[in-house]
């Protein structure tokens, strides 16, 4: 791989690119390969495609690529075809040898495996597609374009051009771009990104680092990884631009260990991007230095804490310490360090290239530019989104999500990971951006979005994420390690029919307690399941702790199951009970045995009749 040396040579180069491109008029058929659609097949389909292509002897006319997460994680496998963007959903291997006699070979469309709307018409093209149409893809735009494997493809849809342009104006204009764009940290708190690079370039020290945050623990969010699985370059180009703009010569990625494809595609970046002169000695001729290491965490959620995160990376153990002074003036081995996160990162050269006042005109005034969400649980859609700033929770939900599974109805999501707030239906058109949905409860967060329906009991949602976040607990501080244990055993009170009114009461003001004197982000945010749940469906702890009654029918303690008059005595639900605790005789009413039910719900989901109900 040939070393470019000066910024004329990356333009020349990517010229030569562009037009070999577009001289070879290939069509181009691009595959999800991100994690997702890998667990439904995806690679099986890839080689499906190679060997019709040659069957056919297309190999000079069709180029095949293997992408990054395309979105619709619900459609997987996603194929997609260039130029006309045609998208395919749930191809699977048979079906490949259709696919390309009807479009590559006859030069037609497959209408058979083309997306349907609930109107019954077909939706060819991803801009027909509603789950698209709503979005504003400045960064996932480009997992549909580009083999994350290939320094050359991100080159040649303008890929360091932001790096280029940031050697042209210098390390102050640079800065000022960013500082003027207010891009915030879209790992969770927000902070202003310039005001970072700033502090941290006028810190006094000999040596100062830049770290990328990869270390995604939120339960269902994957946003960085898709981003780093489809588009490493992105957020190696943001990095060295951040660093050539702070005066560091060392880098870190962060990343989680569960996440093999990112640190893999990662990998295969750095080293090409080393061999490109990208990264190492004399950069584009610049005579700027700066290299990028990897280092793997281990699994702990509260790693995703700046100070953890760099205790991590010494080789200590990750726990936080008090912030009086702060990263960016004393951070990794005590020197000047600035971190963000992988999306943070992406979306520097965008702005460097095309200029703050560009970035400006989308978002709200104080949160512009776009946000990648993990849509998942009750909703249709369940995949990635790239939504602008300002819009809506109902845009989000039912426009590119296609609503609630089965008709039922929204109950509540949560926003912004295990320590994000609950909403509810009355918050739905609640614009989001930052500062709204903390004024509200809840936070921007990584991104995770959680989608409720109404057969999900709020109090067991709270439950769950203090459980999950008394696991995570790094124990450092007292507040933190006994408070969020003690907050779980109350809501675990109420949620199994002990708790009181007094128990609720006990929760808020212990809740004040952990917010005020937990040391880190952890601790001060992991009350707000809690207190979000209080605050909009405080009536569902109430049926708890006044009627022992859970009307969700969800925690198992406070429920029983029974078999009324529309039972039709089919036997389905007593062959499949695994206690043997449902009693009768074939066409007649059949009777359960509450001694004995563990109430698993196997016969309320089998029962055909809607005969079996939760009193």
């Amino acid at each position: 791989m040939a070393r470019i040396s000066t910024v004329e040579e990356l333009l020349s180069y990517r010229k030569k690119l562009q037009a070999e491109r577009e001289s070879g008029k290939k069509k181009v058929v691009c595959v999800c390969a991100g994690t997702g659609c890998k667990a439904v097949g995806s690679p099986k389909v890839v080689e499906a495609f190679k060997a019709e292509i040659a069957k056919h002897g297309l190999t000079d006319k069709v180029e095949l690529k293997a992408t990054g997460c395309l979105g619709l994680c619900e459609k997987g496998t996603l194929v997609l075809m260039h130029p006309e963007k045609k998208m395919y959903p749930s191809i699977k291997p048979e079906m490949v040898s259709t696919l390309v006699e009807k479009t590559l070979v006859a030069g037609g469309d497959a209408d058979e495996f083309m997306f349907t709307g609930a109107d019954g018409t077909k939706q060819p093209t991803i801009s027909d597609i509603p789950f698209y149409a709503s979005q504003r893809r400045l960064l996932l735009d480009k997992n549909t374009m580009i083999d994350p494997t290939s320094i050359d493809d991100y080159i040649a849809i303008g890929g360091y051009g932001g790096l280029a342009k940031a050697f042209a104006i210098g390390a102050d204009k640079v800065l000022d771009e960013v500082k003027k764009a207010t891009l915030r940290g879209r790992g969770g708190g927000g902070f202003a990104a310039g005001r970072k690079w700033e502090t941290c370039r006028n810190a006094p020290s000999d040596k100062r680092y830049v770290i990328c945050n990869a270390d995604e623990g939120d339960p269902g969010a994957f946003m960085d990884a898709s981003l780093l699985e489809g588009q490493p370059h992105s957020v190696i180009e943001g990095m060295i631009i951040g660093a050539f703009t702070i005066g560091s010569d060392e880098g870190y990625v962060y990343v989680r260990h569960e996440y093999p494809l990112a640190v893999q595609r990662l990998t295969i970046a750095l080293e090409q991007a080393r061999e490109k002169g990208f990264l190492g000695q004399n950069i584009l001729g610049t005579g700027f230095n700066f290299d990028i290491r990897i280092n793997k965490g281990g699994g702990a959620f509260v790693c995703g804490e700046s100070t953890a995160l760099m205790a991590s990376i010494e080789g200590r153990v990750g726990e936080p310490r008090a912030k009086h002074i702060h990263t960016v003036v004393s951070g990794l081995h005590d020197k000047p360090t600035n971190l963000n996160n992988v999306e943070t990162w992406a979306n520097v050269p965008l702005i460097v290239e095309n200029g703050a006042d560009w970035y400006t005109k989308m978002g709200t005034k104080g949160s512009p530019g776009t946000k990648i969400f993990s849509l998942v649980g009750k909703v249709n859609n369940t995949g990635l989104v790239e939504a602008e700033m300002g819009m809506t929770l109902r845009q989000i939900i039912f426009d590119m999500g296609g609503g609630i599974r089965d008709g039922r109805a929204f109950k509540a999501v949560q926003t912004g990971g295990p320590s994000g707030g609950c909403l509810p239906a009355s918050k739905l058109d609640l614009p989001v951006d930052f500062d709204t949905l903390w004024n509200e409860g809840s936070m921007m967060g990584s991104g995770g979005m959680i989608v409720m329906d109404d057969r999900t009991c709020m109090v067991d949602v709270a439950r769950y994420f203090l459980g999950f976040l008394k696991f995570e607990s790094c124990g450092k501080c007292t507040t933190c390690r006994e408070g969020i244990r003690r907050l779980h055993q109350l809501v675990s009170d109420v949620a199994e029919g002990r708790g009181t009114e007094e128990t609720l009461s006990l929760i808020e003001t212990l809740t004040e307690t952990v917010q005020k004197g937990s040391l880190c982000a952890l601790g001060t945010s992991a009350v707000n399941p809690v207190l979000s749940t209080l605050k909009f469906f405080r009536e569902e702890y109430l049926a708890h702790v006044r009627e022992k009654k859970c009307p969700a029918g969800v925690c198992k303690e406070l429920i029983t199951y029974n078999i009324t008059d529309a039972c039709t005595g089919c036997l389905v639900c007593k062959k499949r009970c695994p206690e043997n605790c449902i009693s009768g005789e074939k066409k007649q009413k059949h009777v359960i045995d509450t001694s004995k039910c563990i109430k698993c719900g196997i016969c309320m989901d089998v029962c055909k009749f809607d005969a079996v109900e939760i009193i």
